[in-house]
């Protein structure tokens, strides 16, 4: 059975918008490893409308020297959306229908992990139906002030159970939760 794990950049107050802008001057080698394996440890991209095209933008054109490029362009990638009718990054497919019951179903298949790149409002509507395994947060220390938070508003809340944490030498925490269901 696969397990549904999301990793996203977020700041000190919980911000995870446009990380492009904020959290470039923190990646370093150890953030590389922790992005390289989560990439690694999948076999299917799931992507969020707004990081699809965010990506599919600027994948495409990375070549072989590039990390990961060759992997994260030839790798199966899904798109939740209810607003694009194409997609023109090779080998995706948008989900069309009931999110959930798609992820559903392919958790129950055999395969390695599928792999949520950024992608936020997804990762909290899978937070919201019990479907994400993994929440991995990469806490940059930065507090922006503004910006969409991970976590908005009161159906949000949810207990986590803390299965790793790490520090980089950029001041970054590599955290990594299981949702608690039921609680």
């Amino acid at each position: 059975m696969r397990k549904l794990v999301s990793q996203l950049f977020i700041s000190l107050d919980g911000v995870v918008e446009s990380p492009e802008r904020w959290h470039l001057g923190y990646y370093n080698e150890e953030m590389q490893a922790a992005v390289d394996s989560q990439i690694v440890e999948g076999d299917i991209l799931l992507l969020g409308r707004t990081t699809y095209e965010v990506f599919a933008a600027s994948w495409p054109t990375r070549g072989s020297d590039v990390p990961l490029a060759d992997r994260i362009n030839s790798m199966p990638k899904l798109v939740a959306s209810t607003t694009l009718d194409r997609l023109h990054w090779q080998n995706s497919t948008l989900i069309r229908g009931n999110v959930a019951e798609e992820l559903t179903r392919l958790k129950q298949q055999p395969g390695r992990h599928i792999t949520i790149s950024g992608s936020p409002t997804l990762v909290r509507s899978l937070l919201r139906d019990h479907l994400l395994d993994e929440l991995q947060l990469l806490v940059h220390p930065v507090a922006l002030g503004s910006g969409r938070r991970l976590f908005q508003d009161e159906r949000d809340h949810q207990p986590f159970e803390l299965i790793d944490a790490t520090t980089f030498k950029t001041g970054v925490l590599n955290l990594k939760y299981r949702p608690l269901a039921g609680e």
